[in-house]
């Protein structure tokens, strides 16, 4: 009976914390703020630039529509902290892509959390539930 009881609560905590996971709170936050922080701090290189959708850029498109998807661990941390992380996941990804394909910029930058386009000329949308932050992107490698 004692294993029985232990069994319902441990799956009832556990039901709980799904459950609270499940509802992730958006967040917007300055993405040229972001992305010069961690410009300065070395995170990113400097050798790409970013912009979001709405934003002169100019340039050569080489490839359309790249999707980075990065979480992190959320728990017990700020919504701020946890999506800075995740967005700077994101933006090295980003980063190392462009390099790769000879491109020095990614344009026409929106969220893309769970694949609904969200376009704005000065912020980011990022996911933070209980225990796990998300940022999903979607832009253009071009070369300026």
């Amino acid at each position: 009976m004692f294993i029985k009881k232990l069994a319902l609560t441990a799956a009832l905590c556990l039901g709980g914390v799904v459950s609270a996971q499940a509802a992730d709170q958006m967040h917007d936050f300055n993405f040229q703020e972001a992305v010069s922080r961690a410009v300065a701090d070395g995170t990113l290189d400097g050798s790409v630039k970013f912009y979001l959708a709405g934003t002169k850029a100019g340039g050569k498109v080489i490839k359309k529509g790249l999707v980075t998807n990065k979480k992190t661990n959320g728990f017990a941390k700020s919504a701020e902290s946890s999506c800075d992380h995740v967005l700077r996941s994101a933006l090295i990804q980003f980063q190392n892509t462009a390099k790769a394909n000879g491109a020095n910029a990614v344009t026409n930058i929106v969220s893309f959390y769970k694949s609904n386009e969200t376009k704005s000329t000065t912020t980011y949308k990022c996911a933070k539930g209980m225990a796990v932050a998300g940022v999903a992107l979607k832009g253009d490698l071009a070369k300026l």
